[in-house]
C-alpha cells in the first residue's frame, strides 16, 4: 500500500486552507426525505473550484519545485483544482480536455490561468493527448488523476475531518462515496480503515460506466468500450491500475445507480440543503437515497457543483414541477 495514513495527516498542515474543514452536518429535512435514516453530509462544493479536487492538487504540487510546468487530462474539476493551485503556486498549468466539456467548467480552468487544450472526443483522447505532450516536453510533469499517491492522500484528508467532526463520526455504518478515477474513496478509505475500521467503504459508479465495479471483480483494471451517462465527473471508460489495485485492499463495495436516481439526488440535495450539484457530485445521495447502502448511519461527501447549463434547466424544471405538485396536494388536502 502507498498510500501512507501520516502523509494524510501530514497534508493538512500543507494543503491551503481554502479546501480544508468543509462543512459537515447532519440535515433534518433530508434526514426526513431519507426515510428517518441519519446522514451526514459533507459540502465539498464550499470552496473556490467547487470540489474536493483541491485537495489533492494542491498537495501534489506541493511536492514540486516552484515554478514547475505540470500538464493533466481532465473532464473539469481536475483542471480546475491543478488551474487553482498552479496558480497560487507559480505554476505554468496546462490542461487537454475532450471536445464535450462543460463549457462552464473550460471557462473556471481558464480563468484560474490554465492553458486549455482540446483534444479528441472524449476523455480518452485528452488523456492520451496529455500524455503524449508531456513525453515530448520532459521540463513538464504529467499528473494523472488517480496515479499518483499525494493525490489520493490530499483527498485522504475528508477522512480525516469526518472521524474529527461531530456527531459521532466513528459511529458510521458506511462512508459513502462516488468513483471516478478512484483518488477520492482510496484517499478516504486509507484513513478510514485506521481510524474507523468498522465503517463500510462504499463507492457509487453510474450505471452506464461501471469500470470500477467491473474492475475490482476481475481483479485488474477493466476498460469499457464507452461511459453511457450524464455523470461526466464519473464517467470513466477504464480506472488507472494503481487505483484498482489500491481500491482492492480499501474498499469494501461498489454500487451502482442510474441516471434517474441521479437526477432524483440532484433535485434532493437542492430542495432540502439548498445546493445545486452537478450529477457526478450526487452519486453517493443517490445510492443511500434508493437502498443501495445497508446502515442507519451513514456519512456521503457531496462534490461537484458544476453542472453544464442543460443539467441545471432541467433540474429547475424538477423543482419547479415539485413544487407544484406540494401545491396541488396541499390544496387539495384543505378542501378535504
Amino acid at each position: 500500500m502507498d498510500l501512507e495514513v501520516a502523509r494524510i495527516e501530514k497534508a493538512l498542515r500543507v494543503i491551503d486552507p481554502v479546501f480544508l474543514n468543509t462543512p459537515q452536518y447532519l440535515d433534518e429535512q433530508l434526514c426526513r426525505a431519507l426515510g428517518g435514516r441519519a446522514v451526514t453530509v459533507k459540502l465539498e462544493t464550499a470552496n473556490p473550484v467547487r470540489s474536493f479536487k483541491g485537495r489533492g492538487a494542491d498537495l501534489m504540487l506541493s511536492t514540486l519545485a516552484p515554478g514547475t510546468p505540470v500538464v493533466c487530462a481532465s473532464s473539469g474539476n481536475f483542471g480546475q483544482a491543478v488551474a487553482y493551485a498552479g496558480r497560487a503556486r507559480g505554476m505554468p498549468v496546462e490542461v487537454f480536455v475532450p471536445e464535450t466539456v462543460n463549457p462552464a467548467k473550460r471557462e473556471r480552468m481558464e480563468t484560474f490561468g490554465a492553458r486549455v487544450i482540446t483534444a479528441g472526443a472524449d476523455g480518452s483522447s485528452a488523456r492520451r493527448a496529455a500524455a503524449a505532450h508531456a513525453e515530448s516536453h520532459p521540463d513538464r510533469i504529467h499528473l494523472q488523476d488517480g496515479l499518483q499517491a499525494a493525490i489520493a492522500e490530499g483527498a485522504g484528508t475528508i477522512g480525516v475531518e469526518l472521524t474529527r467532526g461531530a456527531p459521532g463520526a466513528s459511529g458510521f455504518d458506511a462512508v459513502v462515496l462516488p468513483v471516478g478515477d478512484g483518488a477520492l474513496i482510496n484517499g478516504v478509505a486509507r484513513w478510514m480503515k485506521e481510524h474507523a475500521p468498522a465503517t463500510r467503504i462504499v463507492g457509487v459508479n453510474a450505471e452506464g460506466a461501471p469500470s470500477m465495479l467491473e474492475s475490482l471483480r476481475a481483479g485488474r483494471a477493466v476498460r469499457l468500450d464507452r461511459a453511457r451517462t450524464f455523470a461526466d465527473g464519473i464517467a470513466v471508460c477504464g480506472p488507472l491500475e494503481a487505483s484498482v489495485r489500491r481500491a482492492r485492499a480499501l474498499v469494501d463495495e461498489i454500487v451502482l445507480v442510474s441516471d434517474e436516481a441521479i437526477a432524483a439526488a440532484m433535485e434532493l440535495a437542492a430542495r432540502t440543503l439548498g445546493i445545486v450539484l452537478e450529477p457526478a457530485g450526487a452519486a453517493g445521495l443517490a445510492a443511500i437515497a434508493e437502498g443501495a447502502v445497508a446502515g442507519d448511519r451513514s456519512a456521503t461527501v457531496l462534490t461537484g457543483a458544476n453542472p453544464r447549463p442543460e443539467q441545471a434547466g432541467e433540474l429547475a424544471a424538477r423543482l419547479t414541477r415539485t413544487a407544484q405538485a406540494s401545491s396541488l396536494a396541499g390544496r387539495m388536502k384543505e378542501k378535504t
